[in-house]
């Protein structure tokens, strides 16, 4: 059994869909690893019974041709699931039990696949730490006191941890591909509209993408195949074929125009970050891939653009916790106006009060025109730049952070520091491209190091493909000494 923690996902829906192991093996094995691993705080809700009742079920079934027939996985907060408590990391929610399903999981279960549990994150997925949490951070399983990444720190910390065989996160302006590269995992941000948003809780309504987290690059396309498709429940899902993505992997770049902007290479970045980058560009070469140099001139405009535009999204979406139909309610305050105030007062964490104010802020009269309205055409700007090099390449390569994984506590009283986390991530949320983060390498301590492939929407396939090459050549290898057990 303990092979199952080298096992991919692929590796385990064959096991059990040729009948040599059973769901409720698998679903025990993981299981007795999440009980051992409480130091991770990588989950919020575990769903154990039910787990082991639908492992049963499943067991008796003839034949499933589901593409995650009886695997079990542990999925992040921010997704609701029907009757299991969804917190999204905040203390306003921590007590709101969904009588709905969010579309995506909704596909993973209709494909065979188990939930396990709810696992840490962000408050509303407001972080680029895990340290937002209500619920207290992850722990990265690479080292005693780093931060697993944000806001899928959980979802990172438990697959890194082996204690779900692959899961799934959100991406608003990085919080897939950042924690991916904190871990040592592969974790995609597909295409703006691939994956239905309806059901999952709101930060950013025209940012936010949910997407897979995975050990490898084919368990990265099957995850996608799974979650992605069309649902005329969310108005910005994308209605076109559902594509076979693991079936069309192949390792042929040859030809392949790979675009390296220039504007990536920031100030003060590590020589290992670079070092790594141009290791990725020989690993193209050598396959065949041409290297062409490319300009993204709008880029260093991408943070400031996000930092307006997601708050100003988010104190919309956050407007509805007010303590009146669901979510925590303050005993405090004479009348309704003081009740709304205390309730939000208390039921939000510090950093989702400061985005919520900045929001606030950037929507008020006399300064909508000023901050909003700018901060949009500049985001159309920024798309622009990706428009016209896709003209020319076929994918971008570039770092997936600026940094490997820091200590817990080392950027919680500087938020700009934090935010600066994102900001190789954030341009691809603005523009609603597709982006994956690769194990590439590791920095002098041993902690990883990711690169990030850009293409452009839709085309998800291609930089899974390269990807895949990448991920052959570079054969990357995390040991971790299991030292929370």
């Amino acid at each position: 059994m303990s092979d199952l923690n080298k096992s991919s996902l692929t590796n385990i829906v064959n096991l059990i869909k040729k009948k040599k192991i059973s769901s409720l093996e698998v679903t025990n094995h993981f299981i007795k690893n999440i009980e051992n691993s409480r130091k991770l705080n990588s989950f919020i809700t575990t769903c154990f019974e039910e787990a082991i009742k639908k492992a049963k079920e499943f067991d008796k079934k003839k034949n499933f041709n589901g593409l995650l027939a009886g695997v079990p996985l542990a999925v992040k907060d921010l997704f609701c699931t029907k009757n299991v408590k969804t917190t999204a990391g905040s203390k306003i929610l921590q007590n709101f039990i969904p009588t709905y399903e969010s579309s995506v999981t909704q596909n993973l279960w209709s494909e065979g696949a188990i939930l396990l549990g709810k696992l840490n994150c962000d408050e509303f997925a407001m972080g680029s730490s895990n340290e937002t949490s209500y619920f207290g951070n992850s722990i990265n399983p690479i080292g005693k006191n780093l931060v697993p990444g944000g806001s899928s720190g959980g979802s990172a910390s438990a697959l890194a941890a082996n204690l779900t065989p692959a899961t799934i996160g959100t991406d608003t302006g990085g919080s897939i591909r950042q924690p991916a590269s904190f871990t040592g995992t592969v974790g995609l941000k597909p295409t703006y509209g691939l994956c239905s948003r309806w059901g999952i809780v709101a930060f950013a309504s025209s940012l936010d993408q949910a997407g897979p987290m995975t050990k490898n690059v084919e368990d990265c396309a099957l995850l996608l195949e799974a979650m992605s498709g069309y649902d005329k429940k969310d108005s910005t899902s994308i209605n076109k074929k559902k594509e076979n993505y693991k079936s069309n992997l192949n390792t042929n770049i040859k030809g392949l125009k790979i675009g390296i902007p220039k504007e990536y290479r920031v100030e003060n970045m590590p020589k290992e970050i670079d070092k790594l980058w141009k290791h990725g560009v020989n690993i193209l070469k050598k396959s065949g891939a041409e290297i062409i140099d490319i300009t993204l001139p709008h880029t260093k405009y991408a943070l400031p653009t996000y930092y307006i535009v997601a708050p100003a999204e988010a104190s919309s979406n956050l407007a509805r916790y007010d303590g009146v139909k669901y979510g925590y309610r303050s005993k405090k305050g004479k009348n309704l106006i003081e009740m709304y105030e205390n309730t939000r007062g208390e039921g939000f964490g510090d950093e989702v009060k400061r985005r919520v104010l900045i929001g606030t802020y950037v929507l008020s009269s006399g300064y909508y025109d000023a901050y909003y309205l700018k901060a949009q055409k500049v985001r159309s700007l920024i798309k622009n730049d990706f428009d016209k090099s896709f003209k020319t390449v076929d994918a971008i390569l570039t770092p997936s952070t600026p940094s490997s994984a820091f200590k817990v506590g080392e950027k919680t009283n500087d938020p700009i520091s934090m935010y600066l986390n994102d900001i190789f991530t954030v341009p691809v949320n603005l523009a609603g491209l597709p982006a994956i983060s690769i194990p590439a390498g590791q920095d002098e301590k041993g902690y990883p190091l990711g690169l990030q492939l850009i293409s452009k929407a839709l085309d998800e396939q291609k930089i899974l493909n390269i990807a895949l090459q990448m991920e052959k050549v570079i054969s990357f290898k995390q040991s971790i000494n299991r030292w929370w057990e």
